[in-house]
């Protein structure tokens, strides 16, 4: 077996803790950003005349463009140095939030949040793929449940940090705040970790694999997020999605004729890594999908500002952090498997407490289904990440952790836009036709079904009726953005449940973890 090459350091083992900090830093800096832009939608929605399609593709932007390239920057890290793409990813996110932050309008917006997700691409799979060559094994479960610690951290605390940013500084403060992370990482990177490559990777990359996984993911994601506006009876709602599934079967047989794949198919002859990926992929398609959902309610429905919206939604993260070392000694104790099935049934237990939000709204039945969600993300983090990543051979370290990540990225991208689809299938069902009965036309009322309820898009579509009948359409709206919102949460919670059920069909036989 092929073994990653490591250039030690003088006092290495002095150093590699440092080296993680700020791995975990990178990290963080990846999943605060995709955390906590949501929370600031409805602040931005006041400010510029956008849809709720557009804002989700600005939330989107950053997860889709990291998910699309992160198995190429992968295969890059391989050949080139894990820490020095780690490096340059740093530099180029640090930079493109400082850009971003000040670009005018919508479009800037998107574009400057798809450019974040190259850098971002570049970080998270050199972040986990150092972690083997640079600890020991009985000292890697504790560097994984850190950095698992800290990238669950940052994506549950996100909405709260990005709230206080929004309230003080201003949405744009969720932008430029990655640049002083960005060179707090860099400094520690370069001074304290090695470099670890794999001595027989070539140089090629598989552009043919790169285009047809990209091209599908985005299909996808684009025909869930425009079939909101468009319909998903809609012809080119349909052929998007069909052809983003066409093009998934595409990829798998391209990387299977390719002498030089840009995934090694033989990673999915391990059963553990291929019941962790789903698991992954349903437990970021669940949380992405309702805290998203849960910062848009909050705030447009309960009438909260961001700050309290944001840190109304952290019980999870103290979850999270007490269990996440209980689920990395629970794994070695019993197997990954044991642990994962468990936090995916907490998972979704804790989604169908939420989601009673949708009629009856107390805020100690919203604390109380964190908790119980969050518990179940940090009882299964460390195994996940133990088993895709330290679990197969380290000169595919790169690519496997690149898997993993792509299954975090699109799993949340894919949960926001199919939450929000749920969710605004119901209000397109029922609040428009209020609206047009209040005396709208259709075109008005299709439009502001698609709108953040308080935004000054619809404000300038309800200036055409008086101040009596805007608010009876915008109570109205808020009445079924409420049970709308309990209704696409509780599918996420059953969606968590049914994957806990059926994991142990898929992560059997071959090997136990």
């Amino acid at each position: 077996m092929a073994r990653s090459t490591v250039e030690p350091l003088k006092g290495y083992s002095d150093q590699r803790w440092r080296a993680l900090i700020g791995m975990c830093v990178a990290a963080g800096m990846v999943w605060l950003s995709f955390a906590d832009f949501g929370v600031a939608v409805p602040t931005i929605s006041k400010e510029l005349s956008v849809s709720l399609t557009d804002l989700q593709w600005a939330n989107n932007a950053f997860s889709l463009s990291t998910g699309a390239l992160v198995l190429a920057a992968g295969r890059l890290g391989d050949v080139f140095g894990r820490k020095r793409m780690l490096e340059i990813g740093l530099v180029v996110m640090g930079a493109v939030s400082l850009v971003a932050a000040f670009a005018p309008g919508v479009t800037g917006m998107i574009v400057g949040r798809a450019a974040m997700g190259v850098g971002a691409a570049l970080i998270l799979p050199a972040t986990l793929a150092l972690i083997p060559p640079m600890f020991p094994p009985e000292e890697q479960p504790r560097a994984f449940g850190a950095w698992m610690a800290v990238a669950w951290v940052g994506q549950a605390a996100g909405p709260a940090v990005g709230g206080i940013l929004t309230g003080t500084l201003g949405w744009r403060s969720t932008f430029w705040i990655n640049a002083p992370l960005a060179l707090a990482g860099l400094w520690l990177v370069r001074r304290s970790a090695v470099e670890s490559t794999d001595p027989n990777a070539t140089r090629h990359i598989d552009l043919p694999g790169l285009f047809t996984s990209a091209l599908a993911a985005f299909c996808l994601l684009y025909g869930c997020t425009a079939g909101q506006e468009e319909g998903f009876d809609d012809p080119l709602i349909i052929t998007l999605l069909v052809g983003s599934v066409a093009l998934a079967g595409l990829f798998v047989l391209l990387e299977k004729h390719l002498s030089d794949p840009l995934v090694d198919l033989r990673l999915f002859s391990s059963r553990p890594f291929c019941g962790a990926l789903v698991a992954n992929s349903v437990m970021n398609i669940v949380f992405a999908g309702v805290s998203f959902l849960l910062t848009l309610y909050l705030q447009e429905v309960r009438g909260y500002g961001p700050v309290a919206a944001g840190l109304l939604l952290l019980p999870s993260t103290a979850t999270i952090l007490l269990l996440n070392p209980y689920g990395g000694r629970l794994s070695a104790r019993r197997g990954a498997r044991l642990p994962v099935v468990l936090g995916l049934l907490l998972l979704g237990a804790g989604t169908l407490i939420t989601a009673i939000i949708g009629r009856h709204y107390d805020y100690a039945i919203l604390a109380g289904g964190l908790l119980v969600l969050g518990a179940g993300l940090g009882v299964m983090s460390i195994p996940l990440s133990d088993t895709a990543v330290a679990g197969p051979p380290e000169e595919l370290a790169g690519t496997a952790s690149g898997m993993f990540k792509v299954t975090s990225m699109l799993g949340g991208a894919f949960g926001v836009a199919v939450t929000v689809a749920v969710q605004q299938g119901v209000e397109t069902n029922q609040a428009v036709d209020r609206a047009k009965a209040a005396g709208l036309s259709d075109a008005d009322a299709q439009q502001l079904g698609n709108a953040v309820t308080d935004s000054k898009l619809a404000s300038q579509i309800l200036a055409s009726v008086d101040q009596a009948t805007q608010d009876a359409i915008t109570a109205a709206f808020r009445d079924v953005q409420a049970v709308g919102t309990g209704r696409a949460i509780a599918l996420s919670g059953l969606l968590a449940l049914l994957a806990g059920l059926a994991l142990p069909l898929v992560w059997r036989l071959r090997a136990r973890n």
